[in-house]
């Protein structure tokens, strides 16, 4: 009897996994950490819809979000004299680190600096008050974490159909490329390849009608994917080949020789279909007319003005080596280039379209040491847990990595950490991702017991 009620206390409906029981260890837990179902079930629904309205509904993931934070800010104070509670301070460090990296180095900026934009805040901010909602998600049942995963796939299934639906006559081209009415075509690409593949990347957690989950998470793949392809984003498909070979690690497409084949060949025959396809012939022709048209001296093309624009970066960082010019002043620093001739006038930005090249002038070597803890701090928890043999955690640990490596990725030709949008759900992500992983380690510690 006890070694049934074992086997039953820690089922997260995943293969070989027990089933969570209202006696069993687990819920006695829940029950101590006062995290009653209700709750959980509302986290569960915030978390399915954070992800589903990112690119659907302006503000969706921020109202899901700030939703989540005042249940982690209640539920913090509930729990003052719980020290379990707040026992993953200390069990994370690099993650509280790294997500509060960015925004304590604007603060002692700002400070040094004499400076008062509140507004500079704002995106960095969400990594940080993402910690009490990590703290608040972590209590609940491992198996409510799947919501995540097909909130992804249904914001993904939902851009493939606007992608359709909203096509022009004659298809998707540079003129005419696909976003909506609060942000522009690379972030939107971005975060549709991210959705797109996050589904299949918690595949693993789909035990019931495993089958059907899989094949409706390859269409939110193949939907997600051909958004992002109406978008015409060039730098987020880098990602691509990332996201390829960290799904064939997760499952196992190298196992051996075979699988490795057949493997290649699928990828072989996408990638050679895709490049017969017009939108990516002409966005690589349009890549080496860039390259042709900047040789020549002309730099008003969209790879010419990232290359001045990083090249003006890297003068203005050694003109201030330890803070930068200041966050929120890259524009006026530009302009001063400017007029001393240093870089053409019509490159002038607001951002260097690149989260390394905007923090290193912007906020010098004290703002890349942060950007690189938040790196870190955002995967490393994600990889030690990568080769896990429970098949739930290694689902959330390779799902957590796809999230730090496509903020990583996309970061080298676009500025991912500006848009509160992007920020937000990255955050939020990143949380429940490492928070699913505490919470199914915590019920088979239970269950052991």
């Amino acid at each position: 009897m006890e070694a049934t009620a074992i086997r039953q206390a820690c089922d997260v409906g995943v293969p070989d996994t027990p089933k969570f029981e209202l006696d069993s260890p687990v819920s006695l837990i829940l029950k101590n950490m006062r995290f009653s179902p209700v709750a959980a079930w509302s986290a569960a629904v915030l978390l399915f819809l954070a992800p589903a309205l990112n690119l659907i509904w302006r503000g969706g993931t921020g109202y899901c979000f700030f939703l989540l934070l005042a249940m982690a800010l209640y539920a913090a104070v509930r729990n003052r004299h719980v020290s379990e509670y707040f026992s993953p301070l200390r069990e994370y460090p690099w993650y509280v680190a790294g997500m509060c990296a960015l925004l304590v180095a604007i603060i002692v900026q700002q400070a040094i600096y004499g400076m008062w934009k509140p507004r500079q805040f704002d995106a960095y901010s969400r990594f940080a008050l993402a910690i009490p909602i990590f703290l608040m998600l972590r209590q609940m049942p491992a198996r409510s974490f799947r919501a995540v995963g097909w909130g992804c796939a249904v914001g993904a299934l939902v851009l493939g159909a606007l992608a359709l639906l909203q096509r022009p006559a004659g298809g998707w081209t540079d003129a005419d490329r696909l976003n909506n009415d609060y942000t522009n075509a690379i972030p939107y690409g971005d975060t549709a390849l991210l959705l797109a593949f996050l589904s299949v990347f918690t595949i693993g957690w789909d035990g019931k009608y495993r089958k059907l989950a899989a094949c409706l998470k390859l269409v939110a793949l193949i939907a997600g994917g051909f958004s992002s392809y109406s978008s015409g984003t060039r730098g987020g498909w880098v990602a691509i080949p990332f996201f390829l070979v960290m799904l064939g690690v997760q499952y196992g497409w190298f196992a051996n020789a075979k699988r490795l084949a057949v493997a290649g060949a699928i990828v072989v025959v996408a990638t050679v279909g895709l490049f017969s396809t017009p939108r990516i012939e002409q966005r690589v022709h349009d890549f080496s007319a860039d390259i042709s048209r900047l040789t020549n001296g002309d730099p008003n093309t969209s790879t010419g003005i990232r290359l001045e624009l990083w090249r003006a970066s890297v003068h203005l960082f050694t003109e201030h080596p330890v803070y930068g010019v200041g966050k929120g002043r890259l524009e006026s620093s530009m302009e001063q280039l400017s007029k001393q001739g240093f870089m053409p006038e019509l490159v002038v930005n607001e951002r260097a379209h690149s989260d390394f090249f905007s923090t290193l002038a912007e906020s010098g070597a004290v703002g890349i040491v942060c950007l690189f803890a938040f790196y870190f701090g955002s995967t490393v928890y994600f990889w030690r847990r990568r080769r896990s043999t429970d098949p739930f955690i290694r689902t959330a640990a390779w799902s957590g990595m796809a999230v730090s490596a496509s903020t990583i990725v996309f970061g080298l030709t676009i500025d991912v950490l500006v848009p509160i949008m992007v920020t937000v759900l990255v955050a939020l992500l990143s949380a429940a991702f490492l928070a699913a992983i505490d919470a199914r380690e915590r019920e088979i510690s239970a269950a052991q017991r």
